[in-house]
């Protein structure tokens, strides 16, 4: 692959596009989400999406928000994972980071936010999956992270039969050390230990999954996705068997996949 080239090939039923670099990643993974929208919304009135918070989605949400051809009235939107024990309105909140990168940028019809400082969590699990379930999800835009979790469904608690669709998790040491190495957090103690996250399985529902992952640290994560066995010990390994994902990575987290082909 030369350096100014895009490689598109698939493993199993994933679509994967290896892109030059995050700022054409986040070019050909929102170009994706918008012809999807647009596809949608020739048959529907109304999308349902869900969106991942972490700076591996800043380039994507950038070219996103500045397209003017989406009808964002017609769009519902939620997010997929929330810290529990920071303070209300703490910038390094998911509902705080989607609202400075998405939602303050265009209309959404209606946007429904995890509320992690309520006094009964368990509640406000059941409370989020109800709205879940209100009607199919059409597109899901996601992450990966450096241990292979997707949305905070770490390998110790992944698990792609789960009943539930919300649920609380225990946040693996791994998984903390990367909100460390993102710079969201200065040090590995202020890292909540425990966050709501929707499952693998309400993941998996969603009709059309975007998946952006640039970056030499997720280089590691990348290789066991695409190389390694299914299994919960890396949980994005099951998108292989998703009909309509597609995978976005720039040279960096491609590496060492590519090295090993």
């Amino acid at each position: 692959m030369h350096a100014n080239e895009e490689s598109k090939f698939t493993v199993e039923r994933l679509r994967i596009v290896i892109t030059p670099n995050r700022r054409k990643l986040g070019e050909y993974s929102a170009a994706n989400v918008i012809q999807i929208i647009k596809n949608i919304l020739q048959d529907k009135d109304e999308i349902r999406m869900i969106f991942a918070a972490a700076p591996s989605q800043d380039e994507f949400l950038q070219e996103l928000v500045k397209d003017k051809s989406i009808d964002w009235s017609k769009i519902i939107a939620f997010h997929m994972d929330e810290y529990i024990g920071l303070p209300e309105k703490a910038e390094q909140l998911f509902s705080e980071y989607l609202t400075r990168h998405l939602f303050s940028k265009v209309d959404f019809k209606k946007v429904h936010l995890i509320n992690s400082h309520t006094d009964d969590i368990d509640k406000e699990c059941e409370r989020y999956e109800s709205l879940l379930k209100e009607k199919p999800i059409d597109i899901v835009c996601m992450g990966i992270g450096e241990n292979g979790h997707i949305a905070f469904n770490d390998p110790p608690v992944a698990d792609f039969s789960d009943e539930k669709f919300v649920k609380i998790v225990m946040l693996d040491e791994s998984c903390r050390k990367q909100q460390v190495n993102d710079g969201c957090f200065l040090r590995l103690p202020d890292v909540p230990k425990r966050a709501i996250t929707i499952t693998i399985p309400a993941l998996l529902n969603g009709k059309y999954l975007n998946v952006v992952v640039p970056g030499i640290r997720k280089a590691n994560a990348i290789k066991d996705v695409l190389s390694g066995d299914i299994s919960t010990e890396c949980p994005a390994s099951i998108l292989r068997k998703h009909k309509n994902a597609s995978l976005y990575l720039d040279l960096d987290s491609a590496s060492k996949y590519i090295k090993s082909a």
